[in-house]
Parts: C-alpha cells; structure tokens; sequence
C-alpha cells in the first residue's frame, strides 16, 4: 500500500510541477464548484433540457431505492446482462446487489473492478479498487474463476485473460452502465474519463447506455470543463490527460447508443448542500489525491473505512451522505495534518470539515445521551478543563499543583505511568513532564532583568 501511493504521489508532483499557474488553476476549479453550488438547481434544470433536446431521457432519483428501481426497469425491458464502467456512485446505491435481486447480471469491465468482482470484495481505493491485492493473489483469483488451467504472473499475461473475457461481453451485451465524472449544463455534455478504453466500449457498442451521476457533478459550461481536465489527471493518476476521455450527448441516430438515460441522484447530497461548512464537499472532483498523501490511509487501508469512499474524503462524504449517527467515528480518523488540503486541487479544507464533524457528533451525543453523557468521564473531563481554561487565576493555581502533583512520577523529564484512566495514555507513550518554570514566569523574570 505504501510503495502504490508513494509512487502516485510521485507521478502527481512531477505533473504538477510543470504547470507555473497550478495554485491558479485550483483557485479556479475551487470558484467553478462554489458557484455551481450555489445555483445547483437552475444548473440541473439546464442540464435536463439539453439532454432532453439532444435526445436523451433524464431521471431524478431522490435516493438509493428511487435510482436503482429507475434503472432495474430500463434494464428489464431490454436484458438479462449489463456491462459496467467503474463507478463510485453505482458502488454508492448498491447498484449491483439491486440488479442481481431483479436476476440481471452486471459485468464491472475496469481491470481492477472485474478482480474486486470476482473476489466478493470491496473496492480500498477510489482511483485503484485493487491496490490491496498483489499480482500472485490475481492470478490465483483468475485460475480460480475465469476457468484458466496455466497462467504467469507476469502483468501482461494476466490482462490478457481478462481482455479475452471481456471482449466477448463488450460484443454481446446490449446494455450498459456508466457513471460520469462531469456533465456541462450548457450543451448536455455527459464526460468519463478513464485509462484502459473498457469505458470506450461500454459507451459506444451497446443498443442502451444508461448514466448515474450525483447531483454536484453537473458544471456549467465548457469553459469551465476545460479547467476541471487540466486538474483531474494530473491529480488522479499523474498524466497531463488521461488515456481516454469520452464525451457525449443524448442520441446520435445510426451512431452509438440508440437510447441514452441519465439518472441524477439526490441520496443526500441536497442535506450536504444545506450545511454551509460541510457543502465544499461537494466539490469533490473524485481524483483521489487525499488517499494518496493521508498517513491514516496508508496505514489501514480503504476498507477500514467501511464505505465505498475511503480516506479523508471519505471521512467527510459519508457521515454527510448517510448521517453522523451512522458514521460516527469517521471524522476521528484523521490527524488533521492538512496534507490532504494541500493537495486537493478544488481547495476543500478537509480538516475544517472533519473538525466541524466532530462537533456534530459530540453535540448529538449530548442530546441524546442526556445526563448519562454528562457524566461520561470524558465529558466531565472537557466540562473540566473549559471551566479551568476560562479563569487565569485557576490556570496558574493548577500549574503549580500539577508541578507538584508530577514529583512521584517525574523521572529524566517524562512521565511514565499515569493512574487510572489517564493510564491509557501512559501505557502507548511517555507523557512529557512539566516545566519547572511556565511561560509566564519566564517571561517575567526576564522583564525584570531588563
């Protein structure tokens, strides 16, 4: 896991340090996502029309069974089989589990995504879904599963049994289903990007192509499009441009899909809109970059999570997406370094967000835990400290008490056991000892002395 993000980490700095403007370049993603937001339905209401015009279907869904019910039913009319482009936002409402109660099987065709698949597994990263798994597992995995009686573990060998497996479905199937990394209001305009051309097929062969996209997707114009290219690849995967960007709009009779529907997904995203911290979230442009550099991320990995949108964005997303009261230890997971700030290339201040969160879940638990949670130990501990913080005069009086207090345990600077809860501290790390001499009575005495 290290070795992986380590060497994203460093395809992303190389790219960038190309680009003199790049700060700007964020800035103007940043300004493009808060303006899109703040007048998100009339951008989707010009979205709806040029689609429509262009010969497209679009559909609202309100949540996960609203937009799975939706393309169960446009699926249903056509097959029993789907083809599939990586996509967040369909592992978001469960898409896959949806279809296979209707009996329709879905095919993920992304390299990493067809292993996920084949292993029963959850994807651990939002760009690279099998970054947890070595070459010698997937071989064993497609020897297990695709029937393959000899196979090297050599990359080369192991993409080819996959792309013979897949060519067949890319030729057979007559439905398939995408997400889409932004839509332009102004022309219909629906985008996927990605790096190995399954998502070129799966846009171009089939009879129906069905698209999922959240509602903070839509952007609004070309222009503004322009901007977000020159900062996804770059962030994601490390390239000036990715592989293969698709670009499309409703119906082209005699050329491509002949029926296209786009379904736009609420699922909670309007809740993160109303909150006027939590709403530069929606920002999120999906490129990854705040797994790559986050020390929590590299160490657990993305199914520590425990949702389909690992690392710090994920620590932020779903408890906004599913309820703090759902996901409450997710905005503890993090040090709030501000690395991941740093680098996202729409400016979202992850730490503010992950502060605010916090916030949000020790109010809840306050409302509801009444005064059982008062008298929590670490509730009366913070109760404690507030009151103690308020009044100088307390302030220093505990000082002095907590110098002496220290005297048994001191030894060469540090403190090495605590007594009773504090003991959790004390039994992973030594507790730096008090100062004979505070701040204040240094700065004093050196006053004095002129």
């Amino acid at each position: 896991m290290g070795k992986a993000t380590q060497t994203i980490r460093g395809k992303r700095a190389a790219v960038v340090d190309e680009m003199p403007d790049w700060e700007a370049l964020r800035e103007a993603g940043r300004a493009i996502k808060a303006r899109t937001l703040r007048h998100l339905d009339s951008y989707l209401l010009q979205l709806e029309d040029s689609v429509t015009r262009a010969g497209g279907s679009v559909h609202w869904a309100r949540d996960a069974a609203e937009a799975n019910a939706i393309i169960t039913r446009l699926v249903q009319q056509q097959a029993r089989e789907v083809i599939k482009i990586k996509s967040l936002t369909t592992d978001e409402i469960k898409l896959n589990a949806a279809l296979a109660d209707a009996g329709i099987t879905a095919i993920e065709t992304d390299l990493a995504e067809l292993i996920i698949q084949l292993a029963g597994e959850h994807s651990s990263h939002i760009l690279v879904p099998a970054i947890h798994k070595n070459r010698a597992e997937i071989r064993e995995l497609f020897m297990r599963t695709l029937g393959v009686a000899e196979l090297s573990d050599e990359p080369t060998a192991l993409a080819a049994v996959a792309r013979t497996y897949l060519r067949e479905k890319f030729l057979t199937t007559r439905v398939a289903i995408s997400g889409a990394n932004f839509a332009v209001a102004e022309t219909g305009t629906v985008c996927v990007v990605e790096s190995e051309g399954n998502g070129r097929m799966c846009l171009t062969l089939p009879d129906l192509l069905i698209s999922v996209m959240g509602i903070e997707k839509v952007i609004p114009s070309f222009q503004d499009f322009e901007v977000m290219l020159q900062l996804l690849p770059r962030s994601s995967t490390g390239e000036r441009m990715n592989p293969y960007t698709s670009l499309w709009r409703g119906v082209t009779p005699g050329d491509g899909p002949q029926e296209f529907h786009l379904v736009l997904l609420d699922n909670g995203r309007s809740d993160v809109l109303a909150d006027t911290v939590g709403r530069q979230t929606l920002n999120c442009i999906r490129c990854s970059a705040c797994l790559n550099i986050c020390p929590i991320y590299e160490r657990t990995g993305g199914h520590a999570y425990g949702s389909v949108y690992p690392g710090p964005i994920g620590a932020i997303l779903t408890p906004q997406l599913v309820g703090v009261e759902h996901a409450r230890s997710l905005p503890f997971a993090s040090t709030l370094c501000g690395a991941c700030y740093d680098v996202c290339p729409v400016k979202i201040n992850i730490p503010e967000v992950l502060v605010h969160l916090r916030g949000e879940v020790v109010r809840q638990q306050q409302d509801t835990g009444g005064l059982r949670a008062a008298l929590e130990p670490e509730n009366l501990a913070m109760t404690a400290l507030a009151k103690l913080f308020e009044s100088r005069l307390a302030y220093e009086a505990a000082q002095q008490a907590g110098k002496l207090g220290q005297l048994p345990l001191k030894h060469d600077g540090h403190i090495s056991w605590l007594p009773g809860l504090l003991g959790g501290w004390t039994a992973m790390r030594d507790l730096e000892a008090m100062p004979d001499e505070t701040f204040r009575e240094w700065w004093a005495k050196r006053k004095a002395e002129g």
